[in-house]
């Protein structure tokens, strides 16, 4: 498609910008990565002075061994990332993608359906190596997978037809309200997205996860008294208190809450109860209660609110420019609808560029940490919860030793010695 000097500027910018940012991202995160492994292995040797007597030193290597080798595939994931975002867009691997439908099913909304679904499908085949690595080789050497291959395979089929029960009804209502709903479009695709999520957050924890996981009723009826009290001290009301068995993936361990609302459950994992005292679990659900009692799941839902609606806007404006195609290696349809088209370059874009100032969310989400341990400590013991997080973080082979610059960057959880050193003071 010819282009003339005035959207050839802008397109030639935007090229530029994009692999600008995209080159620099790569080395930011390589450098983050090289700190953190040579950190990390540096510190391998000796315990911190502050968990010698509470943490072996085979259990500091183990966690150093596991945060290296899941750093090295990280690496290589990222790289081969890169490769493959490449090809999508400025290589034109979309572009071919797209005008191979248009030639098979010409320009129409089922078009643009089977644009979105056979990128959604050969990008999970693109990454179905790594996913396979990281659990049947990285997690199968430090004893944490429990997965079969028939588990595996039956998870894989049961999220691929609940994706698309979900995704496909989704994205062809996003796809109509692009192309019939006038120049703010944009406005509806938020609400209507918005509605989605907050719907998902009621369903997912009573239809979609029992697909996956059993969930019990708590039947310790001694930590049912305590969990309750606790509960009912801190003004929390849930659905239900449940016992879910992640032993069967996974040798991790956790606790969350679920649902929204009225629909709000406590759910332990099974592994949790096993590595736990119940004055361990009191404390760990009560930093989860001070997430509640401080609205930071409120404040998150907030934000994603305001982000989303800031992103859906410059989405609005963007996919009216021929430049946003033609810049990240797309030729846009001249007879046709390009709305799937501009989701999804919109959607290998925008990472590139947020990743500048995802520190500050991490940032953030680290701050929300420590309050909640805060409250946690006030209504329960700061023993009992400093206890109960160094059990986790050796059970879950969480280095304690890791790089600082990489902590800022990345987590979204306080390191041990941070936690440990709050409570303590």
């Amino acid at each position: 498609m010819p282009l003339d000097a005035e959207t050839l500027s802008p397109s030639l910018l935007l090229t530029a910008l994009f692999a600008l940012a995209l080159v620099a991202s790569v080395l930011i995160r390589f450098w983050l990565a090289s700190r953190q492994m040579r950190h990390v292995a540096e510190h391998r040797q000796q315990v911190p002075a502050a968990f010698q007597a509470q943490i072996s030193l085979a259990a500091h290597q183990k966690a150093a061994d596991y945060t290296v080798a899941k750093t090295r595939v990280g690496l290589l994931e990222l790289a081969w990332g890169t490769v493959v975002l490449m090809g999508w867009t400025l290589l034109g691997g979309l572009d071919a993608l797209n005008q191979a439908l248009l030639d098979a099913l010409g320009p129409s909304l089922w078009q643009q359906l089977a644009l979105l679904a056979s990128f959604a499908v050969i990008g999970g085949l693109i990454d179905l190596p790594f996913t396979l690595y990281q659990t049947f080789v990285i997690e199968e050497r430090f004893g944490f997978n429990k997965m079969t291959w028939g588990l595996w395979l039956g998870d894989l089929l049961k999220s691929s037809l609940i994706g698309a029960l979900i995704g496909l009804p989704l994205a062809a209502l996003m796809l109509w309200l692009m192309g019939s709903t006038g120049r703010y479009w944009w406005l509806w695709a938020w609400g209507s997205w918005m509605a989605f999520n907050l719907l998902l957050m009621v369903i997912f924890p009573t239809f979609i996860a029992p697909l996956f996981n059993k969930f019990k009723p708590l039947e310790d009826e001694t930590l049912k008294a305590r969990v309750s009290a606790l509960m009912a001290r801190c003004g929390f009301a849930a659905k239900g208190l449940f016992v879910m068995d992640g032993s069967r993936r996974s040798a991790h361990a956790n606790a969350y809450f679920t649902g929204f609302g009225a629909a709000k459950r406590v759910v332990f994992y099974d592994t949790l109860l096993a590595k736990l005292s119940p004055g361990e679990v009191d404390a760990v659900l009560a930093h989860e209660l001070g997430h509640f009692k401080h609205k930071h799941i409120v404040k998150r839902i907030v934000g994603l609110f305001a982000m989303s609606l800031a992103g859906f806007a410059l989405l609005g404006w963007a996919s009216g420019q021929i430049w946003f195609y033609t810049g990240l290696g797309v030729r846009p349809s001249l007879n046709g609808a390009n709305d799937a088209l501009a989701l999804l370059l919109f959607m290998l874009a925008v990472p590139v560029f947020s990743f500048f100032i995802s520190p500050l969310f991490a940032q953030l989400s680290r701050r929300h940490e420590f309050e909640a341990d805060a409250y946690a400590v006030a209504q329960t013991s700061g023993a009992e919860l400093s206890s109960a997080l160094l059990k986790l973080y050796e059970d879950n082979a969480s280095t304690l030793t890791p790089d600082p610059v990489f902590v800022k960057f990345y987590y979204s959880h306080p390191p041990a010695s941070e936690r440990l050193a709050r409570m303590a003071g």
